[in-house]
């Protein structure tokens, strides 16, 4: 049976107090104008017996200076990274950051790129766990290491040369995930240039989000990316975003809206930028 790919607070509670559930809850708590920010927040308090995976670390592979600022880890470095904290083959892995799901996102997607299914984002974060009255803990869990490995690999994925071929050809729709004033090339302050990828549409991730910062009803994301990809198939889209992160919570929310196939461009708008003649759009 499929795993919805949410889980709310209330849930998440009891399963936690079921000793037969084989779980690993993991705090992904990250800033991208603060590196250090994710770990020094998960030792002041996170919800009981959470991991801490660092987006820049764990969730991340090596920057060249040429690949986007979030590249993929490698997937057996990545796979033993959590086996080390933990994680089996069979454990049911429950990822939570502070309340929009960008990097739990990222974290859901990770473990499906590897093969593994029972994986799902606590919606709302940590403050749906506070609002449901759930407690906070400094105690960090020492766990015996897992055997979570390499499986059937899914989650497709494309370079830089399949985009730009992309962008010539025009056979697949792409989604920038990042905001429309970064998509226009505006108030660029973490890349070096700013703009998009020509034929790109916008469709800022935090517009999955109620104002309570939980998922939008399925019905109702369903319909906005219904809008947004016109006559584009969602198998067909490739989602992108400023590093490969943001781009992972679309790819969430048209899974949590039946409208699964996506394929990610890890790379991004900071790898795309820093190529040699890379075409770019601005406005």
């Amino acid at each position: 049976m499929t795993l919805p790919p949410l889980i709310d607070a209330p849930s998440l509670a009891e399963l936690l107090q079921q000793a037969q559930t084989k779980l690993l809850l993991v705090d992904c708590r990250y800033s991208l104008v603060d590196a250090a920010e994710g770990k020094r927040i998960y030792a002041e308090g996170h919800i009981p017996n959470a991991v801490h995976a660092d987006v820049g670390e764990l969730l991340s592979g090596p920057v060249t200076g040429m690949n986007g600022r979030h590249p993929l880890p490698d997937p057996q470095l990545f796979a033993d990274g959590l086996a080390g904290l933990g994680a089996d083959n069979d454990t049911l892995i429950i990822a939570y950051d502070a309340g929009d799901s960008m990097f739990a996102s990222r974290l859901w997607w990770l473990l499906r790129w590897i093969g593994h299914e029972k994986v799902q984002v606590l919606d709302g974060g940590i403050q749906a766990w506070l609002d449901a009255g759930g407690r906070l803990s400094r105690e960090t869990p020492q766990n015996p290491r897992g055997n979570l490995g390499l499986r059937q690999r899914a989650m497709p994925t494309v370079t830089f040369t399949d985009v730009l071929a992309n962008v010539q050809r025009g056979e697949r729709l792409l989604v920038d995930a990042r905001s429309p004033d970064r998509y226009r090339g505006e108030n660029e302050t973490i890349d070096p240039t700013g703009g998009h990828i020509p034929g790109a549409v916008n469709r800022f991730f935090k517009e999955n989000l109620a104002e309570d910062g939980r998922f939008k009803p399925a019905d109702q994301l369903r319909t906005e990316f219904l809008a947004v990809l016109g006559d584009a198939a969602p198998e067909s889209v490739i989602h992108q975003c400023g590093s490969g992160v943001s781009a992972c919570h679309n790819l969430l929310a048209m899974e949590i809206a039946g409208l699964k196939g996506g394929t990610l461009y890890p790379g991004s708008w900071s790898e795309w930028c820093k190529q040699r003649g890379a075409p770019i759009e601005r406005g």
